[in-house]
């Protein structure tokens, strides 16, 4: 965990691009927001510049890239100045990636309760307990 979710316009184009995305937002997650990459899912998604707009316009007529990333961890597991630390990494990131980007590009960080979000059939919340007990999760679950 967690699951990040990446999409983007921008003229740049290259078969490896998607992947470098993908590589760059798993790094930046890892690094700012502690999060273990063995468990981080990307999804990486284009859209046309003419189908995207800010500002009223598309970005094709202006000539700019942009992007939309959400995030989702746990709650309480990062601070303020660590999420912040990531956007403006995540927008300098992307910038290079992608190309000048429209101001109008966004990240979130979506924190979601413990016991209501999880992988492999477990809540977040169910690992840590059986983390504290030292018990296997799955034995915890039953």
């Amino acid at each position: 965990m967690p699951l990040i979710t990446v999409t983007y316009s921008s003229a740049r184009k290259g078969p490896s691009l998607n992947a470098e995305i993908a590589s760059a937002v798993s790094e930046l997650t890892a690094r700012i927001l502690r999060k273990d990459p063995t468990v981080t899912a990307v999804i990486v998604k284009s859209v046309e510049a003419a189908d995207w707009f800010a500002s009223g316009k598309s970005l094709a007529e202006q000539s700019l890239a942009s992007f939309w990333l959400d995030v989702h961890v746990s709650e309480g597991t990062n601070t303020k100045d660590e999420k912040a630390a990531y956007l403006a990494a995540l927008f300098q990131r992307m910038d290079e990636l992608l190309g000048p980007l429209h101001e109008e590009s966004y990240a979130h960080v979506d924190e979601v309760k413990g016991d209501a979000y999880g992988f492999g059939g477990l809540t977040q919340e169910r690992r840590y307990i059986a983390g504290q007990l030292e018990v296997a999760p799955r034995k915890a679950a039953a």
